[in-house]
């Protein structure tokens, strides 16, 4: 197979060194797929810069996988060969401690991560375990379906998890491929949708999709806010968005790594306003966004890179440059 490595984390432009590698084989309750398309997530990008602390050296990054079933391991019934599957970020967990057992597998000590534990989907082939992947709705090719996989998810569960309800006002603060999905789902649900972000460009995207108002990063809706999510990963719109919220309402940071928090007087946080953290998500998460972005249907924006051009996608959305989401395409 072939494969972008990170052999250590790095500040250069070209973090990853693409090179062959013996293709890897499925053990039991495994599959082996082969790759047809893989985003690109901030998170590979902290990942490869180090942000992030390494789980193991050297990895293939990539957490969004679109791939076909090339081989089962012992004991797979499901997905079966041929089958198009999803792979992402929670590759597994121990499914036996307190928090799996209450339906919380997102936060379980011995949860492993791909793209940082096991080995990703900047690469031609990976192996997965199988009752670890997800049927991908068929309306969606595989370019689209990739970032479905953690933008998709993670901003659904980042909206469960403010506790937006039907018609309620919602904040968004950054304006990436996590969220471009994420007001799809908030103006399916009937919320009326509020964007905060830096660029220009995203500004007028987020008007098109819906948004009420747009405005600067740290500018203050023209209406207090019941909830709101952040997505760029900067504490100060995490300050921001908690400026913005009416009494009672509460702001979920959707962020893995973040670079701190200002301090902020108690009178911001005082009338019962709250911060709460989004960490990963569960199979149930994945399994419930992915029928209803089926079902809405979302609109996914993306540019298309080859796995030649992994390094330049990095570096693209490091610079704000992409639009929507990079993807990989592999196939």
């Amino acid at each position: 197979m072939r494969a972008a490595f990170l052999d250590s984390p790095s500040a250069s432009e070209t973090p990853l060194t693409l090179r062959e590698a013996a293709d890897p084989r499925p053990g039991k309750g495994e599959v082996l797929v082969e790759v047809l398309a893989c985003a690109v997530c901030r998170t590979d990008l902290q990942i490869c810069r180090g942000d992030l602390t390494p789980h193991r050296s050297p990895v293939i990054p990539g957490h969004q996988i679109v791939g076909r079933v090339l081989e089962v391991g012992e004991g797979v019934l499901r997905p079966r060969l041929g089958e198009r599957v999803g792979v992402a970020w929670l590759a597994s967990t121990d499914g036996a401690c307190p928090q799996c057992r209450r339906g919380r597998e997102n936060l379980c000590e011995a949860a492993r991560f791909t793209g940082w534990d096991v080995d990703g989907g900047y690469a031609t082939r990976a192996v997965a375990r199988a009752d670890f992947t997800f049927p991908l709705p068929e309306r969606f090719d595989d370019l689209q379906a990739a970032p479905l996989l953690c933008g998709g998810v993670i901003g659904y569960r980042a909206l469960l998890r403010s506790g937006i309800q039907p018609g309620g006002r919602l904040g968004l603060y950054g304006f990436g491929a996590s969220a471009h999905l994420a007001i799809q789902v908030a103006r399916f649900w009937g919320c009326r949708t509020f964007v905060a972000t830096r660029s220009v460009d995203e500004r007028r995207r987020a008007m098109a999709l819906g948004a009420e108002w747009s405005g600067g990063a740290l500018e203050k809706p023209p209406e207090p806010l019941d909830t709101a999510v952040t997505f760029a990963p900067v504490g100060s719109v995490v300050r921001a968005a908690l400026q913005a919220l009416a009494p009672g309402g509460a702001v979920a940071i959707n962020a893995i790594h973040l670079d701190g928090i200002p301090a902020f007087p108690y009178e911001e946080l005082w009338r019962e306003r709250g911060l709460v953290s989004v960490a990963n998500f569960t199979r149930e998460d994945a399994r419930a966004f992915l029928d209803l972005a089926g079902r809405i249907p979302v609109e996914v924006t993306f540019e298309a890179h080859p796995l030649e051009q992994a390094n330049q996608a990095l570096l693209r959305l490091e610079r704000g440059e992409v639009v929507g989401a990079a993807v990989l395409r592999l196939s």
